[in-house]
């Protein structure tokens, strides 16, 4: 299955657009050859799941975003494990570092913040800072 096939009927996105950018970037890393072994072999009803997953943890974030929940409370956090699993579990193993540094990413870049400011105002900062606080709770925990 081609990479149009895998994700026909999804939301609209060309992700091949950004293909050079992200084998510029990340290419030659462990993480990327280990997302291009597990995605090659997925099929529609695997995309489908995943978005699904994906989307319900984000929408999840956004709902406590708009009932002014603390980035830094429980809910927040465990939404942000479950982000972090949800790509450890789909793409390629996303320790709590791995996952910290993306969260970087979802500010740093226009397009990841777009992602996430269209579900609502200011959910690109808010889900950084659970993931953040997410883990620095597993770093206290490895620490006890």
């Amino acid at each position: 299955m081609d990479r149009t096939e895998m994700f026909e009927g999804l939301e609209k996105f060309d992700h091949g657009q950004y293909q050079d950018e992200v084998e510029r970037r990340w290419g030659g890393s462990e993480a990327y050859a280990e997302s291009m072994r597990r995605t090659r072999a997925y099929g529609k009803d695997d995309w489908a799941r995943i978005t699904e997953e994906g989307e319900t943890v984000v929408a999840g974030l956004a709902a406590l975003l708009s009932e002014g929940a603390q980035a830094a409370g429980r809910a927040a956090m465990d939404l942000a494990e479950e982000h972090r699993r949800h790509i450890d579990r789909w793409f390629y193993p996303c320790s709590h570092g791995m996952h910290r540094n993306l969260a970087e990413m979802y500010t740093a870049d226009p397009r990841f913040e777009a992602y996430f400011e269209k579900r609502g105002k200011g959910l690109a900062v808010f889900v950084q800072d659970a993931i953040r606080a997410n883990e620095a709770r597993w770093r206290n925990r490895e620490r006890e």
